[in-house]
C-alpha cells in the first residue's frame, strides 16, 4: 500500500498544470546518463535532512521516472529539485505523453512486461503528482523530511 500523508492530500485537480517550482529550485537537463541525476537527488536530499532510507527511496523514484524519459521519448528530460523545512520535491519534465491518468495506481501483474516503475514511485513517495498534455509530462515527487507518526 502506498504511503499517504495528512500534510499532502491526494490532488483532486488531475490534468491541471502544477504550480511552478520555488525560486530556489536546482535544475539539471539529461539525455542519456542518469548517474548525475541520481547523485544530485541524493546530495540535495541529504542536505535537506532526509533520512538515509528515504533519500535512497527518492533516488529510486526519480531514477525510475527519468529512465522513462530515455525509454519513451526522443527528447531530453529536466530535473528540478527543491526543499523547504517540510519536504524535498523532485520534478521530472519531458516531451512524452501519458494518456492514462491512473498510471501506477494499481499493482501490475507479476508477469507484466511494463508498468512497474510508476507503481514503485507511488509506493515510496509521500505524494506523486502527474500531469500530461500537449506540452509534455511532468511528474512531481514529494518526500516529507519527517513522515507522519515520527517525532522531531
Amino acid at each position: 500500500m502506498a504511503r499517504s500523508s495528512a500534510h499532502f492530500p491526494e490532488p483532486s485537480s488531475r490534468g491541471l498544470p502544477l504550480p511552478s517550482p520555488t525560486n530556489g529550485a536546482m535544475y539539471h537537463t539529461y539525455r542519456s546518463d542518469l548517474s548525475q541525476v541520481r547523485a544530485l537527488v541524493l546530495q540535495q536530499a541529504q542536505e535537506a535532512g532526509l533520512a538515509e532510507g528515504r533519500a535512497n527511496d527518492l533516488v529510486l523514484a526519480v531514477s525510475e521516472v527519468a529512465a522513462n524519459t530515455l525509454r519513451h521519448t526522443h527528447s531530453s528530460g529536466t530535473l528540478a529539485i527543491w526543499h523547504d523545512a517540510i519536504e524535498v520535491v523532485c520534478e521530472i519534465h519531458d516531451e512524452g505523453k501519458i494518456s492514462d491518468p491512473e498510471v501506477g495506481r494499481h499493482r501490475p501483474a507479476p508477469d507484466a512486461t511494463g508498468g512497474h516503475g510508476l507503481w514503485i514511485v507511488r509506493q515510496v513517495c509521500d505524494l506523486v503528482e502527474l500531469t500530461s498534455d500537449a506540452n509534455g509530462t511532468t511528474v512531481r515527487m514529494h518526500m516529507t523530511l519527517r513522515p507522519p507518526g515520527t517525532r522531531n
